[in-house]
Formats: C-alpha cells, sequence, structure tokens
C-alpha cells in the first residue's frame, strides 16, 4: 500500500486578493509561513519515506518550512493548472472582463474553456501522469506531495467519479490523505486544517 499526504501550500497575498494565481510563480504570504509552521508542529518528516513538491515558490517555500533540511523533490507536474487570461485577476474584474465565458467556465470547467487557458482534460492528465508514477516508485511507502488546490482536487474528481471539481479543492495548508492499494485509490482523509485552529483558540 502507498499512503500519499497531499499537501496544499500556505496562502499568498494573491489568494487573500482573490486572484487568480495558477501557473505564476507567487511566493508565501507572512501568514502563509505562518500556516506551514503550524502544519509542521502537527507532523515529523521522519514519518514520510518521500517528499515530492510541486516547483513553484508557494509550494517550494511550503515544503521547506515542513521538511527542514529533508530531501524534497521538485516535479514541474505538480504546478497548478494555468488560468489562461484570467491570471493575476480578482473575481471582480473577471466579471467586467470576462463575464459571460467566466460563469460558463466556473459552472462546467471539463466542458468550457477560458483563452489561453490549460484545459481541464489535459491539466488532469498532466497530474494524474505524475502522482501516478510517484505511486509506482514508492510500493510500500508513505509519501508526502507539497502542492496546489487545483491538483489535488483534480486527482480528487478522478477517484470521486460523481463530485464537482470546485467541492473537490482542499483549503490552503490543508492535509488530503489517498490510499493506493491493489489498483485502488481510497480517499482517507480530506481536507484537514485541524492544525490551524491554534490561532483560533
Amino acid at each position: 500500500m502507498v499512503r500519499l499526504f497531499l499537501i496544499r501550500h500556505g496562502v499568498t497575498e494573491w489568494n487573500r486578493d482573490r486572484r487568480y494565481c495558477g501557473s505564476r510563480d507567487i511566493g508565501l504570504s507572512r501568514e502563509g509561513r505562518s500556516q506551514a509552521k503550524l502544519l509542521s508542529d502537527s507532523f515529523s518528516a521522519g514519518r514520510f519515506d518521500k517528499i515530492y513538491c510541486s516547483d513553484r515558490k508557494r509550494a517550494t517555500q511550503t515544503a521547506r518550512i515542513l521538511f527542514k533540511k529533508a530531501k524534497i523533490i521538485p516535479k514541474r507536474g505538480l504546478r497548478e493548472i494555468g488560468f489562461g487570461v484570467l491570471e493575476g485577476l480578482r473575481h471582480e474584474e473577471i466579471i467586467v472582463k470576462y463575464s459571460s465565458a467566466y460563469e460558463k467556465w466556473l459552472n462546467d470547467p471539463f466542458v468550457n474553456n477560458i483563452s489561453r487557458a490549460e484545459p481541464m482534460h489535459g491539466f488532469k492528465k498532466r497530474v494524474e501522469s505524475v502522482l501516478s508514477k510517484i505511486i509506482r516508485l514508492n510500493s510500500g511507502k508513505t509519501v508526502a506531495v507539497v502542492c496546489h488546490g487545483g491538483v489535488i482536487g483534480i486527482f480528487l474528481n478522478g477517484i470521486l467519479k460523481n463530485r464537482g471539481f470546485w467541492r473537490c479543492v482542499p483549503s490552503p495548508a490543508s492535509i488530503t490523505v489517498v490510499e493506493h492499494e491493489n489498483g485502488n485509490l481510497r480517499l482517507k482523509k480530506f481536507n484537514d486544517t485541524i492544525h490551524l485552529k491554534v490561532n483560533d483558540e
């Protein structure tokens, strides 16, 4: 059996501004670094046999806070989906510039495309390819994968089949656990953020 701990990076300033980040290489905000530190306090790097991450700054910075000097393997295939003309824009700006296309895309991103954006089917194929390879290379191991909300969401969409994509996207600095055994993938934990509640007490 392979246990995958899918960890979404901490928040960025763009996340808080509700800007579409996608393939843009944006680093963590101060809040995001704090979230990663709280997450690091909740588990030890020693429990993982391998650690992978997206090569975008917000993921690599999160991974380094979590795993300190442990070996971290960057994977370009774990990048967030490219949002095309939406990159860098806030929701309010998009409504003004691309209202019709945006609403159709939000309703069903698998059918409706955004100009210059990575198609959802291609994104799904890319993510499933890299995660399937990670699973094949790590039989019997526990693996951490630090990546993006959309990456985790599209992977879970393929596992659950009957769930909408947007409902499968977890919160920043969350943990989602998937197990692979006998050729089957099972979702064991989704969007665990209990480690972040310390600030709320």
